[in-house]
């Protein structure tokens, strides 16, 4: 007799979630033309500083949606810049303010061995009003700050498109 009891109490506990249970999701995420004008901005933004990087955009579900890895950028900022964007996806906030975050709470410094985290500077994430909808990452200048420029380039040619976001 409990048993039958506690089962109709949890069932009757759980009607209001499953009437309001959502079969699809509306998903907010940047296009692919938005994803290439913010990749080639921040690529000709240090390409005008005299640096040789790679841009790598992701869409809000982590998935690659651009990647610009220019002539003579060394192999590994394919991966750097990747890691950047998706750190900057993850957290909401540019890679570097994440890093300065998780560096300065001994706490926090675990979250480091998480698969695609940095602690460097020059991921941003792509804000449409509160929604985060993709994050660039840029790696191959001489220091994050640098990437970071380059990066915030890319946000701004694409920053009208957001506003409606």
């Amino acid at each position: 007799m409990k048993s039958r009891w506690l089962a109709l109490v949890l069932s009757l506990a759980a009607t209001p979630y499953l009437v309001h249970a959502q079969a699809v999701l509306t998903v907010h995420t940047i296009s692919f033309a938005a994803a290439h004008d913010a990749a080639m901005a921040a690529l000709e933004q240090c390409r005008k500083n005299g640096f040789v990087v790679t841009v790598t955009l992701l869409d809000r579900l982590g998935r690659t949606k651009v990647i610009l890895h220019d002539d003579g950028a060394n192999p590994h900022t394919v991966e750097n810049s990747l890691r950047k964007a998706y750190t900057s996806l993850t957290s909401r906030v540019p890679s570097g303010e994440f890093g300065q975050r998780i560096t300065s709470d001994p706490k926090l410094t675990g979250m480091l061995s998480l698969d695609k985290i940095t602690a460097v500077e020059g991921g941003l994430p792509i804000m449409a009003g509160k929604d985060v909808v993709g994050a660039i990452g840029v790696s191959g200048a001489p220091g994050g700050e640098k990437d970071a420029v380059c990066a915030q380039a890319g946000v701004d040619r694409i920053a009208k498109g957001l506003a409606g976001g």
